[in-house]
């Protein structure tokens, strides 16, 4: 059993554990509340301290947001746990709505995905824009190289990177690949301080302070692409889901006001997520 497994046990006991605690204080204080289990980006982001007071100003409702790792807040939601999926890995968004767990995936938003690393970029990969080349060569140097090891969206991307570039460091990495087991922001921290390389969500990017020798070496390539998407968890498998609340996040997301809001957050004067709804216009 590796750290990492019980890592991710451990904060999906806590999760679980929040959106009873949560419930609870809901029901006694008669709040107007939804629960979306989340992906940590959005939150380290910040984007939802920016978007969630604009939409519980305009409808009454409260979001409560756990926020974990992709893999994890679809566990949430396919055990009834969330009355919303907000998350960043569309095979698995699409698999959740095809089994039945959710009503329709909407795309939201999206962003990119960076290598980062020391500046001295041992492994020279700040001379391609291949990410796929750029993660073969550090395989070949044997850098330290950060995963997150966590099931996360960011962390499926870049096992599925490592496979197009024809490795497999999780069987041949030896000591230089390091999983983690957790967050963006914690696994951020690690390479900063091992001036290891990793592959990070830009919104968390733009928002860690703690870089280091760390700079963007690789990014635009089109493989980066970080598409998120929203679903509300089907009641008719789950009666208790709040499905006119959950609804009302999900519509105002996609409307032209929620589009608008998530446009205009910024980070250090730079826009952190683009909208892609269908119904918005710019």
């Amino acid at each position: 059993m590796t750290l990492g497994f019980i890592r991710s046990r451990l904060i999906m006991a806590i999760a679980a554990l929040t959106v009873l605690i949560s419930t609870a204080k809901g029901m006694r204080a008669g709040d107007r509340f939804i629960t979306v289990a989340s992906t940590t980006s959005t939150r380290n982001s910040g984007l939802y301290d920016h978007i969630l007071p604009i939409f519980a100003k305009k409808t009454g409702i409260e979001v409560r947001v756990i926020a974990v790792g992709t893999g994890q807040a679809i566990r949430l939601a396919r055990n009834g746990d969330a009355d919303v999926l907000f998350v960043h890995h569309k095979p698995s968004e699409d698999k959740f709505v095809t089994a039945g767990y959710g009503l329709k995936r909407l795309n939201v938003m999206y962003n990119d995905y960076v290598l980062v690393g020391p500046k001295f970029d041992p492994a020279k990969v700040g001379s391609t824009k291949n990410i796929t080349m750029a993660l073969a060569n550090i395989a070949k140097t044997g850098h330290p190289f950060t995963s997150r090891g966590d099931d996360s969206g960011t962390h499926k991307k870049e096992l599925g990177l490592w496979k197009i570039s024809g490795n497999n460091p999780k069987k041949s990495g030896g000591s230089w690949y390091r999983e983690t087991g957790s967050g963006m922001g914690a696994t951020l921290n690690t390479a900063s301080a091992m001036n290891a390389y990793t592959l990070t969500d830009r919104g968390t990017w733009l928002k860690f302070y703690n870089k280091g020798e760390l700079q963007i070496l690789v990014e635009g390539d089109n493989r980066l692409f970080n598409p998120y998407g929203i679903i509300v968890v089907n009641p008719a498998k789950y009666p208790h889901i709040k499905r006119a609340d959950a609804e009302a996040f999900s519509n105002w997301l996609v409307s032209k006001a929620g589009q608008s809001a998530i446009a205009t957050y910024r980070i250090n004067g730079k826009q952190a997520f683009f909208p892609n709804a269908q119904d918005y216009e710019k």
